[in-house]
């Protein structure tokens, strides 16, 4: 039994047949992990190390404790890798390096006066909705 669901296999069977990926391309081998595992991974082959044949690309992988894992887990970071050389700029890690550049970089003065403008404005809402408090206490 595989340790990845039958969903997540074939949708990286599909990724990896959509950047030309074919399984006959890699050079699969295991050797032992180290760190954390205890017993099981110094008696275990769980560490998987796979070279893209035409590409001359290796990924190696032993952050879990399984074989069937581990394996799963190289495959996606050679198809991540691949799809970083072919795509250049749009893959999603250059998407989302430029996301967070975007989120750190300084506004403009007058955008942060409006933001703070419109904040207080939301404020005042939130006040006025708020229902009304009496300070005696006969009511």
């Amino acid at each position: 039994m595989s340790p990845v669901s039958l969903t997540k296999s074939q949708a990286l069977a599909e990724r990896m047949e959509k950047l030309g990926l074919r399984e006959d391309d890699l050079d699969e081998s295991f050797i032992r992990s180290g760190g954390k595992g205890g017993q099981n991974v110094n008696k275990v082959s769980t560490c998987v190390v796979l070279v893209h044949r035409p590409s001359g690309m290796m990924v190696k992988c032993q952050r879990e404790r399984t074989q069937g894992m581990n394996r799963y887990r190289a495959r996606v970071l050679l198809a991540d890798k691949i799809e970083r050389q072919i795509l250049g700029e749009k893959s999603a890690e250059a998407e989302r390096i430029a996301k967070v550049q975007r989120q750190k970089r300084r506004r403009s003065r007058r955008a942060k006066e409006k933001l703070l403008q419109d904040k207080r404005a939301r404020s005042q809402t939130k006040v006025l909705r708020s229902p009304v408090r009496s300070n005696s206490g006969d009511e």
